[in-house]
C-alpha cells in the first residue's frame, strides 16, 4: 500500500454507521469479550466536549479504513490553575489494514490540526506499545496524574509543543463523555443493531488488563 493512496478527511454524517462498524471490527474481543467502542463513538458525537473539528477518517479505495476522534479535557495544578487539553480516542483501523501506517497518518494529521486550534497537549489512555512511536510518553515523565497521585502505566501524554508542560504536578480531569458506556444494557441494545458476532477471550484482553491496572510508583 502506498501511503499516498490514503485520503484523510473529516467525517460526515453519512459516514456515521460505517465508522461505528469500523470501530466494532477493530475493537471486537480486543480488550474484553465483545466491545463498546462503537457505542462510545455513537454517543460521543452529541457530547459538549466532542471536538468535531478533529473528527477524521482515513479512506482507501473508497472504503473507510480508519478513524480518530478527540474530546476536550483539562489539567489542574496544585494551586487550582487549569489548562485546556485534548483526550484522543478512539483511534481505530480495520484489522486487515493495521500496521500499514494508517493510524500514524491520522494522528500526525490531527496533531497538526490541534496545534492550529491552539492545543499543546494530548492525553490518551491505552497500550503504550501502540503509541510511544507517535511521541507519547509516560504520564510520570510530565508529572501528570489522577487525583490521589496515581500515575497509571496506561496514561500517556503527548506534547504538541515542546515545553508545554513545565514540570509542575498536573491532575488529569477527563471528560465524562464515556459515562453512558457504564450502562451495559444500553450498549448491548445498540450492538444488537449490527450483524451478530461471537464474544470470546483472547490474550490481548489480559494484556489490556495488566496495562490498565498498573501504576508507576518510582
Amino acid at each position: 500500500m502506498n501511503k499516498n493512496d490514503i485520503i484523510i478527511r473529516r467525517e460526515t454524517e453519512k459516514d456515521y454507521r460505517q465508522v461505528e462498524s469500523l470501530a466494532r471490527e477493530a475493537f471486537w474481543n480486543l480488550s474484553r469479550p465483545g466491545c463498546f467502542e462503537h457505542y462510545f463513538i455513537h454517543i460521543m458525537r452529541d457530547h459538549e466536549d466532542f471536538v468535531s473539528e478533529l473528527d477524521y477518517v482515513a479512506e482507501l479505495g473508497g472504503r473507510i479504513v480508519g478513524s480518530v476522534m478527540y474530546c476536550k479535557s483539562r489539567l489542574r495544578d496544585e494551586n487550582g490553575c487549569e489548562k485546556n487539553i485534548l483526550t484522543m480516542g478512539p483511534l481505530c483501523v480495520m484489522p486487515d489494514c493495521q500496521r500499514q501506517g494508517i493510524g500514524k497518518a491520522l494522528l500526525e494529521h490531527t496533531f497538526e490540526k490541534a496545534k492550529e486550534m491552539g492545543y499543546d497537549t494530548v492525553i490518551n489512555f491505552g497500550n503504550p506499545d501502540n503509541y510511544v512511536a507517535r511521541g507519547y510518553k509516560s504520564c510520570k515523565k510530565y508529572n501528570v496524574c489522577f487525583e490521589g497521585d496515581i500515575f497509571p502505566a496506561a496514561l500517556l501524554v503527548k506534547e504538541l509543543a515542546e515545553g508545554a508542560l513545565d514540570g509542575r504536578k498536573w491532575y488529569y480531569c477527563p471528560s465524562d463523555v464515556d459515562k453512558p458506556c457504564d450502562d451495559a444494557e444500553a450498549a448491548e441494545r445498540f450492538d444488537a443493531q449490527f450483524p451478530p458476532k461471537e464474544k470470546g477471550w483472547q490474550p490481548s484482553q489480559e494484556e489490556f488488563y495488566i496495562h490498565s491496572h498498573s501504576v508507576i510508583n518510582l
